[in-house]
């Protein structure tokens, strides 16, 4: 059992890395929409933050329940994200490339998409429950949250900066952001199967 301190800086860090990937959707995002509200920024960052919480909780219950099952599902981990990332990428890409420079920016991604981008972002947070099997259930979700309150603060980050560089890029923001997201969905395969 961790100490205190040890815990609190060791889940703090396993949220700054598992943030990284969330964090460069929510620049994606930001660049997509420079004019997006404090209120959307908060439910984009905090569906980031729920799933980068909720993730490594079903990866401890499966260690602890089902690990047979989840060892069966984990190698096709790093293809779900390349899928559910080229996808949305690939959109939001379309979507810059047909718009005219008269015409009005696209919008943010939808809520069909955000929770797309939060499930692709997070989804090799499931082998975190490998990390953290030792963890009493109370310590895995205090774990869990501090890891959604690093993400949260991370991508919110990741939103303003990209609301700052969105206003300067205009049209050429969703085709940033598409080249970005499906970037994040081949590191995620590449670094799945392997690769590097």
């Amino acid at each position: 059992m961790p100490e205190p301190i040890d815990f609190v800086l060791s889940s703090i860090l396993l949220g700054v890395g598992l943030a990284m990937d969330a964090f460069s959707v929510s620049l994606a995002n930001g660049l997509r929409d420079p004019h997006m509200g404090k209120l959307r920024m908060g439910t984009i960052a905090g569906v980031f933050g729920g799933f980068q919480a909720l993730m490594p909780l079903v990866g401890w219950f499966c260690v602890h329940t089902v690990a047979q099952a989840f060892a069966a599902v984990q190698p096709f981990i790093p293809w779900t994200a390349l899928l559910l990332l080229s996808f949305i990428g690939g959109k939001m890409l379309v979507e810059g490339l047909r718009t005219g420079d008269d015409e009005e920016p696209a919008t943010a991604v939808g809520l069909g998409g955000l929770l797309l981008q939060g499930v692709a972002t997070s989804i090799d947070a499931l082998s975190v429950g490998f990390t953290i099997v030792e963890y009493s259930f109370p310590m895995a979700l205090s774990a869990a949250l501090l890891i959604a309150a690093v993400t949260f603060l991370i991508c919110l980050m990741g939103l303003r900066l990209g609301k700052t560089f969105g206003t300067r890029l205009s049209r050429g923001a969703s085709i940033l952001g598409g080249v970005i997201l499906i970037a994040i969905g081949l590191r995620t395969f590449l670094g799945g199967i392997g690769f590097f």
